[in-house]
């Protein structure tokens, strides 16, 4: 038998509103989480957001130090989200060498807001059972 509980979820201009949260004996924790955004929730790309979010700017190789990530690894993620428009890529020069510089966009602002919020309603929902 299914257990139903109300959640508040994000909707897209950020209010929430009241949604059911279900939960099947021995169904899958991702069973709530359908509505996540799939492109913030990959945990390389949740960390690069999270970080860019307290810091205005930061250069490949300080993103990389950060999240003890590899060159290719931070360079896959950072195009997905650059694509997406999260994240904003300028590359320059110091002299010879290239420098890459990333920033959090302002879209990519409100995805990570949306999915803190849904984060914590779904906490708040399992927590209140």
């Amino acid at each position: 038998m299914a257990e139903e509980r109300a959640f508040r979820q994000p909707g897209p201009s950020g209010a929430r509103s009241e949604r059911a949260l279900r939960s099947e004996p021995g169904g899958s924790a991702e069973s709530g989480a359908v509505d996540l955004d799939r492109l913030i929730h990959e945990r390389m790309r949740l960390g690069i957001v999270s970080v860019l979010a307290v810091n205005e700017s930061l250069s490949f190789n300080e993103l990389k130090a950060m999240l003890g990530a590899t060159d290719g690894n931070l360079s896959v993620h950072a195009r997905k989200l650059e694509e997406a428009g999260y994240v904003e890529c300028r590359k320059s020069f110091n002299g010879r060498v290239p420098r890459t510089d990333f920033s959090l966009t302002p879209a990519g602002r409100r995805a990570l807001e949306r999915y803190l919020d849904h984060m914590e309603a779904l906490i708040e929902a399992v927590r209140d059972t």
